[in-house]
């Protein structure tokens, strides 16, 4: 009760301080009140997780009844476009997930021939980082959680280490693409990136990123993959594995896939489709999920109303739309263009210092927070850059990757990790402490965000 009683006292407590703050440097009194709502929604939403959409509700309503903002701009700042994006791609991932399909990604990769800890190891990371690449981290985690326990339990194994290793590639996977997590969509809607630049310039980061990590992976639990190898030898061939996983691809999942496919192939062809037919940049991209939601549910029209409201999560949409209103008022009353050229004036303008700072302090901040609303925080003030005349291109890569990689560091840095240490605990009352995450994943998240670093300062490729 204390605890929660000192928590409620610190939600209202920082957000006025940083009002009056704000005011005493020169901010004026709307753009002082949204920095203090906006504060109190990210405070709500560290402190009282399950009332964050509560906070979000409130806020946007104090910031309409104090004439902060108007109604047209709320909705203009609602990000939409990313919202119903979001809808089309959770209506076609429940589709595919009636179809078992991910089961049967699963046990295809996992035929291998003499299989051992190291293969295993491998395997898993990379179709974890894969499949969020392709679908949303949370799916993709839900699945590979459910085959890792599994197979330890048949093996008779720790799960924890490979668990552990599935969520550190899955976040780094879904830096990727544009469709791997929330933020993506929302850096390429705001940015104006297409499919194609992520390709070209987050996807190789990204699998560089993922061969350091398996590496480090295969140092740091070396004597668990030891153990798992005497294991292995132990209880034969993997035959019994293979049939405890094996799911046949039927013809509806024949069908589901026809259907996913051409919504991926859509997508990467978006930006020369939308030239092509001179349509505005990323229509195609947030439409074409929509089209194939449509479909879907006129070819099963029967279980059409339970896509909607079962496999569309809600209340995290909503949540999301909010939280982009409350972003997208600080750049309404000026307070993120301010906050710009503050910064401009302390570094001098100098791009690499830009860099440097965006990239280490969302990195920093998605260890902490939901990487959603970090980036939410962060994209007004990246616009108020643009509005000084800076280069902003490699500022996004910087966001995206400090908002994925950093989410590695500690238990609470992203829903993926949420979700499967949640899994863990209801399925075999197993609790992963804070320092035996924390000892792994700040290893694999500085140096995997190191690399970006480097590689953001010093390629020409991303300026």
């Amino acid at each position: 009760m204390k605890r929660f009683i000192f928590k409620f006292i610190l939600l209202f407590l920082i957000p006025l301080a940083l009002g009056l703050f704000s005011r005493s440097v020169g901010f004026n009194y709307p753009q002082a009140l949204s920095i203090s709502i906006f504060s109190v929604s990210i405070l709500g939403t560290l402190f009282f997780w399950d009332f964050r959409l509560s906070f979000a509700f409130l806020g946007t309503s104090i910031l309409l009844l104090t004439q902060v903002i108007d109604l047209n701009n709320v909705i203009k700042f609602a990000s939409l476009e990313v919202i119903l994006f979001l809808v089309g791609m959770m209506v076609l991932i429940g589709l595919l997930k009636e179809a078992g399909l991910f089961a049967w990604l699963v046990s295809l990769i996992l035929r291998i021939r003499n299989l051992t800890s190291q293969k295993f190891l491998i395997a898993i990371s990379v179709i974890s980082a894969f499949l969020a690449c392709a679908v949303d981290e949370v799916t993709s985690i839900i699945f590979m959680v459910a085959a890792i326990l599994e197979i330890c339990d048949y093996f008779e194994v720790d799960p924890v280490p490979f668990i552990i290793c599935s969520v550190l590639t899955t976040n780094i996977g879904s830096s990727g693409t544009v469709l791997g997590n929330p933020i993506g969509i929302l850096i390429a809607a705001k940015a104006h990136l297409s499919f194609e630049d992520f390709i070209i310039k987050a996807f190789p980061l990204m699998l560089l990123c993922l061969a350091v990590t398996i590496s480090l992976l295969r140092i740091l639990y070396r004597k668990t993959l030891k153990q798992f190898d005497e294991k292995i030898r132990e209880l034969g061939a993997n035959e019994m594995l293979i049939r405890l996983i094996s799911v046949p691809p039927e013809r509806e999942l024949r069908v589901c896939l026809g259907i996913f496919g051409a919504t991926l192939l859509f997508i990467s062809l978006h930006h020369r489709l939308e030239l092509f037919l001179g349509l505005e940049t990323n229509t195609i991209l947030l439409i074409a999920p929509l089209i194939s939601a449509g479909l879907v549910m006129i070819w099963k029209w029967r279980k059409a109303r339970d896509y909607i409201e079962k496999d569309v999560e809600w209340w995290t949409l909503l949540f999301f739309l909010l939280l982009f209103a409350q972003a997208g008022t600080l750049k309404y009353t000026g307070a993120t263009d301010f906050l710009a050229k503050k910064i401009i004036g302390i570094t001098g303008g100098d791009p690499r210092f830009l860099v440097s700072t965006i990239l280490w302090l969302s990195t920093i901040g998605s260890g902490i927070l939901d990487n959603v609303v970090l980036v939410a925080a962060f994209i007004p003030i990246i616009h108020g850059f643009e509005a000084l005349n800076v280069n902003i291109q490699t500022l996004w890569w910087a966001l995206l990757f400090g908002g994925c990689l950093g989410g590695n560091i500690t238990l609470i840095g992203s829903t993926a990790k949420i979700v499967a240490l949640g899994i863990l605990e209801k399925e075999r009352r197993i609790r992963i402490t804070f320092f035996r995450w924390f000892r792994i994943g700040l290893s694999v998240g500085l140096i995997t965000t190191g690399l970006v670093w480097f590689a953001l300062i010093s390629l020409p490729f991303y300026r």
